[in-house]
């Protein structure tokens, strides 16, 4: 055989090689559609736990601080006793209050008496008048006056017995305000009293802090340029420094729906139940706020993407034939790649795709 005849059989079974790859590509090539939807990617922000509820307590009536029943740390329910105070004057005016009550019933009990005896006096002459020459007639008529000054005596009784009785009511509300108790449940945070110290509501100085940690404020400052995703009741997570390895979650409660316009941000308030109390106020999280989009992006298998030396592409069907098409690969959902490059979504690549599908190839197969 001659140089020449022997290149020439090369060059027929080369192409026949090509031939039987091309149909063997040809036979196993599938495709699959360029998907389109949004994504939603997270940003971290810093925020601020506060307490749900919290207050300063401070005496309503003065008096001197007798007992302190609880101290910082002290977890209370609502109702509890925080701080007995004492007040001498006040067991004195109550006394006092309690006395003249006392009296005023006596003399409301004297007057329904004597009210009691002009009427039956009256029943006894009008029943005797009945008799003629009985009972003069102007003795009727005193007797009538006597029974209508009695009413009236009794009437005045009456209400100085319900005045005394408003007045000791006062004065043991008054009293009862010695007493003081927790608002809600909830935690000492501050003490600022002891024993033997005087208070009362002309002093600024406050008996105790108590705040609500088994539910926190968690605050927020959200730019303007990630203020797309907010919706109330949505779920945010964060993590704080105190527990790395873990990832706490809050209920989106309460935008302020205006932006602070030194900042260009909205405070926003997330509720979190802390149960466990592994948070705490004065904590500063670092909050994963979702960000949406403002476009759809296009994803494809993974499979379906080819990366060679020199470029990175996808394999379109066009028309029958294969076009490559330089993308950049995105963020991974779930089975999909996120890509952009020239590619719409519907259109069709090839699902597991390689460099060895020349560009121009034929590509009949079937679609998936």
């Amino acid at each position: 055989m001659n140089s020449r005849t022997h290149r020439k059989s090369v060059r027929v079974a080369g192409i026949l090689l090509l031939a039987s790859q091309t149909a063997v590509f040809a036979q196993n090539i599938r495709f699959v559609r360029v998907t389109s939807k949004r994504v939603e990617r997270t940003t971290q922000l810093p925020g601020e736990f506060y307490p749900f509820l919290s207050v300063q307590i401070h005496a309503k009536v003065p008096g001197y601080v007798e007992k302190v029943a609880v101290d910082r740390g002290s977890f209370v329910k609502k109702g509890d006793l925080l701080v007995q105070l004492s007040a001498p004057e006040m067991t004195a005016r109550i006394a006092e209050a309690q006395a003249k009550l006392t009296s005023a019933e006596s003399e409301q009990a004297q007057a329904e008496a004597q009210l009691a005896a002009a009427e039956s006096t009256l029943t006894r002459m009008v029943e005797a008048s009945k008799t003629p020459g009985a009972v003069a007639g102007n003795d009727i008529i005193q007797s009538q006056q006597q029974v209508a000054a009695e009413r009236a005596s009794l009437r005045s009784r009456q209400q100085t017995v319900e005045s005394f009785k408003s007045n000791l009511q006062a004065q043991r509300d008054l009293a009862a305000y010695l007493r003081v108790t927790a608002p809600f449940d909830g935690v000492i945070s501050t003490r600022y009293v002891h024993p033997g110290a005087l208070v009362g509501p002309g002093s600024d100085a406050p008996l105790l802090q108590l705040d609500q940690i088994s539910r926190l404020r968690l605050s927020v400052a959200v730019p303007e340029a990630d203020l797309a995703a907010i919706a109330t009741e949505t779920k945010v997570e964060f993590k704080v420094p105190a527990h790395p390895n873990r990832t706490f979650s809050g209920i989106l409660a309460r935008p302020a729906y205006t932006l602070d316009v030194k900042t260009r941000t909205m405070p926003v308030e997330l509720d979190v139940m802390n149960p466990q109390r592994l948070l705490a106020p004065g904590m500063y999280p670092s909050v994963l706020w979702p960000v949406e989009r403002a476009r759809a992006s296009l994803f494809v298998p993974p499979a379906s993407i080819v990366t060679t030396t020199e470029r990175v592409f996808v394999i379109r069907n066009n028309h029958g034939r294969a076009q490559w098409v330089d993308v950049r690969r995105g963020s991974t959902a779930g089975d999909l790649v996120e890509v952009s490059g020239d590619l719409k979504a519907g259109d069709e690549i090839v699902e597991h795709a390689t460099d060895e599908i020349r560009d121009g190839t034929p590509l009949p197969g079937s679609r998936k």
